[in-house]
């Protein structure tokens, strides 16, 4: 009505959804973000809840590395994908977070389980398993090196 602004959406308690990069992982044409929303910090507590959501909801299947060796492929439930192939370390950030919410697949949707910035906290994570099994040497801050006894 006339006169009227939205304070909430859906259930009590649930922010309005004004962000649309936020809450579907695509830019105003349609296409997928790069990366992940601006309006996240990406820091410690983020790629920790992003692994604990990672542990409960991933790992079964993808294995707890991202490597695509979850249980369920030990009862023949069928090939799961690896994080660290070329083609899954080259997609957006945002096709990640759109299979997260919609399932692929034989994968289902985990909209149901995860808040859209759980999702991202997952997408994180999922990135720093990828640069765990990729890093070299460059990746390691001048600041670090030493500490860990590389010249």
């Amino acid at each position: 009505p006339p006169g009227v602004v939205a304070t909430s959406y859906g259930p009590a308690g649930q922010p309005l959804r004004n962000d649309d990069v936020f809450y579907t992982g695509k830019d105003a044409s349609g296409a997928f973000v790069a990366t992940i929303p601006a309006s996240l910090t990406i820091d410690r507590k983020l790629l920790e809840r992003g692994q604990q959501d990672f542990t409960i909801y991933c790992a079964p299947c993808h294995g707890a590395l991202g490597d695509g060796n979850g249980i369920t492929k030990q009862y023949g439930m069928g090939a799961t994908p690896t994080y660290h192939d070329e083609r899954l370390r080259q997609i957006a950030d945002g096709d990640i977070y759109n299979t997260i919410t919609h399932g692929k697949n034989n994968m289902l949707s985990y909209a149901d389980k995860l808040k859209p910035e759980d999702r991202w906290a997952v997408v994180a994570y999922v990135r720093a398993l990828q640069r765990a099994q990729a890093g070299t040497v460059a990746d390691v801050p001048e600041v670090n090196k030493a500490e860990l006894g590389i010249k």
